[in-house]
């Protein structure tokens, strides 16, 4: 297994606020020394008022690429029903060329019923989902590689979110860089042993491919070593509008630099 550094994350919910405090919070976030920045990709709050405030995710990602300048930064994840996927690669190579280099590609299978309904889209079934995905991944592949100019690094990184071992798993061990998902550490874990089977299966060296984790709540954010002595070395906390609150994040990071 390689040996990845320790990195702590962010993922700022585009929702229930405004713009100039949800950038305040990116801008914040990076000076406290955060190590990536991430949106979630959906139309609509996913909880509080199921009306209020939000903001589409790539649109943002862009704004983020150019307000920062040394974190990380990407979608957690983007749905790949949402936008064509030689789309979707062009948006996020011009996005990675805005960062100077900092964008990771994070894709899943996508699961919100009312973004589906909202906005047009099939929701088809779970099984119908992942099936599309795994269709889009090699053409999203494909387009970034065809693209001029490149990425700025050449390859782009992409993640790979979600749990389902007979599927996604084997897609990340396929495709991925890196891989997140959540819960506990024992549950993590297992999965990740999981995708290492996967690993095994493919070909694929399972110490290429970054392990994260987003964590739910101080209880999560204090199982922090806990997570690292498992491999899971990427750890990103979650924070929404109106103020999006960084006590956890600073938490983390204070965690991170005393290590």
């Amino acid at each position: 297994m390689a040996n990845f550094p320790v990195r702590v994350g962010l993922t700022a919910a585009p929702q229930h606020g405004t713009y100039d405090n949800l950038r305040r919070a990116w801008l914040e976030a990076e000076a406290m020394g955060v190590d990536s920045l991430w949106a979630w990709d959906h139309f609509y709050p996913l909880y509080g008022d199921p009306e209020g405030n939000h903001f589409e995710c790539f649109t943002l990602l862009a704004a983020m690429a150019d307000a920062t300048a040394r974190p990380t930064i990407g979608p957690l994840v983007a749905c790949n029903s949402y936008r064509n996927p030689h789309l979707l690669a062009d948006m996020a190579r011009t996005i990675d060329h805005i960062s100077g280099g900092r964008f990771i590609l994070g894709v899943g299978s996508g699961w919100f019923e009312r973004d589906y309904e909202e906005y047009a889209y099939d929701f088809k079934t779970a099984p119908d989902r992942l099936r599309d995905l795994k269709a889009n991944l090699p053409v999203i592949e494909s387009r970034l590689g065809k693209l001029t100019p490149a990425p700025v690094n050449g390859k782009m990184p992409i993640m790979i979110g979600g749990s389902g071992e007979k599927v996604t798993l084997r897609l990340v061990a396929e495709h991925a860089d890196m891989w997140n998902s959540f819960g506990d550490p024992e549950e993590i874990a297992r999965l990740s042993g999981v995708l290492d089977e996967w690993c095994g299966k493919v070909g694929r060296d399972p110490g290429e491919i970054e392990r994260s984790v987003l964590l739910r709540g101080p209880e999560q954010v204090a199982l922090a070593d806990q997570y690292v002595e498992r491999g899971i070395t990427h750890l990103i906390v979650g924070s929404s509008g109106p103020d999006w609150d960084l006590s956890l994040l600073r938490d983390l990071i204070a965690w991170r630099d005393g290590r």
